[in-house]
């Protein structure tokens, strides 16, 4: 708990309460990228919190959903807090009428007062929890947040500028550990999949949101104002992984595979992409 803390920045009270629940949401997904250099380089992606302690904390990587989300529901759990796993259907970025495999992790929180939604492991992360409240707009320190009821079932959806966009499809059954082994093994290993295919990066900073889509580098800020740029080559590409990811690499094997996924041509849309 102390090395974890450490990482996000967490100096608060270790006590399951709404707003130790904030914070740690708050510096989880600030301090600890979202990322898939590993499974680009053929890596395993291990589910066992020794590696994922040893990954996320100690050698200042990042993940995906599951590494990600397993690692806080262990930390939420130390802690006191009511905690559980789901699953949901990503149709963010796929066509209409696409029904997608319940591949990503993210978590449920119960308190006194009320449940939650948390999800630190998403390319457009929660950086704040979400009552699990169908209806009603919810603002977080980046966009705003609501869940739309569907039969037993919950769409979340996103607001950028006045467009409502569907994320993903959630259901309230709980998931447990040996559920999320096989849907990680398609995730990181299927040739269609879209982390085998892709150079992904995210993570939010103060008012704003840094996103990296094989070679498209970009900055959203809260007030709308996008910057874009390509990345062009090994330095560039390292650079940027290290100053607006904090992804420390020991070598540069990483970084040229990552640039030969940039220097690749992708039809399909980018993750991030808003429009």
């Amino acid at each position: 708990m102390d090395d974890y803390c450490e990482r996000i920045g967490y100096a608060g009270p270790r006590e399951p309460t709404l707003a130790a629940l904030r914070a740690i949401v708050a510096g989880h997904t600030a301090a600890i990228p979202f990322e898939n250099l590993d499974v680009l380089a053929k890596r395993p992606i291990r589910l066992d919190l020794p590696a994922l302690r040893e990954k996320l904390v100690h050698h200042k990587r990042g993940g995906y959903c599951y590494e990600h989300n397993l690692l806080l529901l262990d930390v939420l759990l130390t802690l006191g807090f009511r905690a559980g796993g789901l699953a949901a259907r990503v149709h963010r970025s796929r066509p209409p009428g696409v029904i997608p495999p319940r591949s990503h992790m993210l978590l449920r929180v119960d308190l006194q007062d009320s449940s939650y939604l948390v999800d630190v492991g998403f390319g457009i992360a929660l950086t704040a929890p979400l009552a699990l409240d169908a209806g009603r707009e919810q603002n977080t320190p980046h966009e705003s947040f609501r869940l739309v009821l569907d039969g037993n079932e919950f769409h979340l959806q996103v607001r950028f500028g006045e467009t409502w966009t569907d994320l993903y499809r959630l259901s309230l059954q709980e998931q447990f550990p040996v559920d999320y082994e096989a849907t990680n093994w398609f995730t990181s290993t299927h040739p269609g999949s879209l982390f085998a295919r892709n150079l992904i990066a995210s993570r939010p900073g103060p008012r704003r949101r840094h996103t990296l889509f094989n070679d498209k580098f970009t900055i959203r800020h809260s007030d709308g104002n996008v910057e874009r740029r390509r990345l062009q080559g090994v330095e560039e590409l390292g650079d940027v992984l290290t100053h607006y990811f904090g992804i420390e690499l020991p070598g540069s094997d990483d970084i040229e595979l990552g640039c030969r996924y940039c220097r690749r041509a992708r039809a399909q849309p980018d993750f991030f992409d808003r429009s």
